[in-house]
């Protein structure tokens, strides 16, 4: 019998609202990546937000389960889904470089169709009508803010370097869910997160371990170090907590659903911070993307 008794119920519209808070931390990654990710080689920023993050789980993993060292076919298990999450981070600060806050959290949208596509090849897993319909809502509204509403551009697919960087990054981490799920063995979720987060360090050390000697340490702006380790505690250990318990309540369609709104509170922190809008062309590429999550929730909703 497990030790880790049920939730109480709450009401589900203080789940959304948790989902809200969460949603909001998680597009805020989006802006403080693109502020930090100057001050550090992408690999080495990666790795110290991994680092950062995994001690900062450790305390709570040694108070709910101990610290015992999984086998090896269990780390395998892990390397395999770390692969895919430190592949992204690492992609999404090398791409944040070169694009925009804004453009990395539009192709983010995407990532919902992907990986239900990934999830029909891997689990056998129907994609569905809503789904698909989110898919054809958030495609198009992402083009148009991608493109800025110039059609010529679109036609030619002029996309800067940095959004097929992103574009890479997005189908790397749509593979993230349908792994846990293919490759979960019912151990707690948190604890598999924490062997997720110690085997992509591994990864990040093979990336950009032999850069590290060559770091001048204290020349490195105060302004990152309070970057990574605000990405590790909000928009990395928070916002887990926040979504996998909204999961027990609304199921992982409908949590993911939130992605959708990622770009209009990009565009609101960026507003905050006085970097202006967006053209009203580009804005009314939003217009499609809000409703996809209403699509995709409704659709989940009605499969329960």
């Amino acid at each position: 019998m497990s030790g880790h008794p049920r939730p109480r119920r709450m009401p589900i519209w203080s789940i959304h609202l948790l989902m809200l808070v969460a949603a909001g931390l998680a597009a805020t990654s989006f802006t403080v990546g693109k502020a930090i990710t100057a001050g550090l080689d992408p690999a080495v920023l990666t790795l110290l937000r991994f680092l950062a993050a995994t001690l900062l789980f450790l305390p709570w993993i040694r108070l709910r389960h101990g610290i015992a060292r999984p086998v090896a076919r269990d780390l395998l298990r892990y390397a395999a889904i770390s692969c895919t999450l430190a592949g992204f981070f690492w992609l999404m600060f090398l791409a944040l470089r070169y694009t925009s806050a804004l453009n990395t959290s539009v192709l983010f949208t995407l990532v919902p169709g992907i990986s239900g596509i990934y999830s029909a090849i891997l689990l056998g897993e129907r994609l569905g009508r809503y789904r698909l319909l989110a898919l054809a809502l958030a495609l198009p509204g992402a083009l148009w803010i991608l493109f800025e509403g110039d059609l010529e551009r679109l036609l030619c697919l002029q996309l800067n370097k940095g959004d097929l960087l992103f574009f890479l990054a997005c189908l790397l981490i749509a593979f993230y869910t349908p792994l846990v799920k293919l490759l979960h063995r019912e151990e707690p979720m948190e604890l598999m997160t924490f062997w997720i987060l110690v085997t992509g360090c591994g990864w990040l050390l093979l990336l950009g371990g032999g850069k590290l000697g060559g770091i001048d340490w204290p020349a490195i702006q105060p302004r990152v170090w309070l970057g990574i380790i605000y990405l590790a505690v909000f928009c990395t250990i928070i916002t887990f907590f926040l979504s996998q318990f909204a999961v027990l309540y609304l199921g992982p369609t409908r949590v993911m659903a939130y992605s959708y709104l990622y770009p209009p509170l990009v565009l609101v922190l960026d507003w905050m911070l006085g970097h202006g809008l967006p053209s009203s062309r580009t804005l009314a590429g939003l217009l499609l993307l809000v409703p996809a999550m209403f699509v995709l929730q409704q659709g989940a909703r009605c499969s329960r």
